[in-house]
């Protein structure tokens, strides 16, 4: 059985570009898409039940939500199979369990009833952080959501070689006829000169070679899977600067930023560095956060 496209939905308007999004993957990919609602009946504070009814007002609510963002998704694309649930859990919960046999889950970047000022809401970042999947937050305007730029960005980090988020990169550019734009950022140890500190506090002379290692890095993250996908179009950049930074500035001519994440053996806390959590939170276009197990942890999932 394949695994599905996921959905959160929540009546939002962010829920709504989120399963917009997710529709469209899932005709791209030839997979099912699976529609999740979750909530827990007693946070409807403003919401009293009428015994006289034969189920809770809050209940027919979530299961309007959910028909209609079906209903949204057959007409968006009708060749695609299209189920949808209504989970009685808190949201993050339910759909990092439903990560757990999904291909992809599918976020908006803030959800029903977060303040509007808020850059990311709770609930995409606890599902970035943790999934065992691929998540997608649908980030930016409607002409980046729906691939009118034509690039995907894949930022390329130290353990990037040859990583499920490359290949994630890779696959979307091909999905999507697109050009991959592959960015691996640099620092200078120190701006004057040729010297930097050591921890000790003594002058160390640079080679000079900061801008030749970040190149030689991106030759091997992509060698493999350039052969691999001979007609995806790969511009590989190396860029001077910090890499949220970079990523972030060139995420504003991207339909899609693809960021590796590591994940440990056991859970601690919310596992994202730097660079995925600032492009959560501020990248101009959907970000794709890709888990990375060590070896063996890896071997545990399959």
């Amino acid at each position: 059985m394949e695994r599905p496209v996921v959905a959160g939905v929540d009546g939002s308007e962010t829920g709504l570009a989120a399963l917009d999004w997710a529709v469209d993957e899932a005709e791209r990919c030839a997979l099912p898409l699976r529609i999740v609602h979750a909530s827990l009946w007693e946070r409807y504070e403003e919401v009293v039940t009428d015994p006289a009814e034969d189920q809770p007002p809050e209940q027919s609510i979530a299961e309007g939500i959910v028909a209609a963002a079906a209903e949204r998704a057959r007409l968006r694309a009708p060749g695609v199979e299209v189920t949808a649930v209504v989970r009685p859990d808190d949201p993050g919960s339910a759909l990092l369990q439903e990560g757990r046999d999904a291909a992809l889950v599918v976020v908006g970047n803030r959800g029903r009833g977060e303040f509007t000022g808020l850059l990311l809401g709770s609930v995409s970042l606890v599902v970035a952080a943790r999934s065992s999947c691929p998540v997608v937050v649908a980030r930016g305007d409607r002409y980046t959501r729906d691939a009118g730029h034509g690039r995907v960005l894949l930022g390329i980090g130290a353990y990037d070689v040859d990583s499920p988020a490359v290949r994630f990169a890779f696959r979307e550019a091909a999905l999507r006829d697109a050009e991959l734009d592959v960015v691996r950022a640099w620092r200078r140890p120190s701006l004057l000169g040729g010297s930097h500190l050591s921890p000790g506090g003594d002058a160390v002379e640079t080679d000079g070679g900061d801008e030749r290692r970040a190149s030689d890095l991106l030759d091997k993250a992509l060698d493999a899977l350039v052969r691999e996908h001979p007609r995806v179009a790969v511009r590989r950049v190396t860029v001077e600067g910090a890499p949220h930074r970079v990523l972030v500035q060139r995420s504003a001519a991207a339909d899609l930023l693809v960021v590796g994440a590591r994940r440990r053996d056991a859970l601690v806390g919310l596992e994202l560095g730097r660079v995925a959590h600032r492009a959560l939170h501020h990248a101009e276009c959907p970000v794709a956060i890709v888990p990375q197990y060590p070896p063996q942890a890896r071997e545990d999932e399959s």
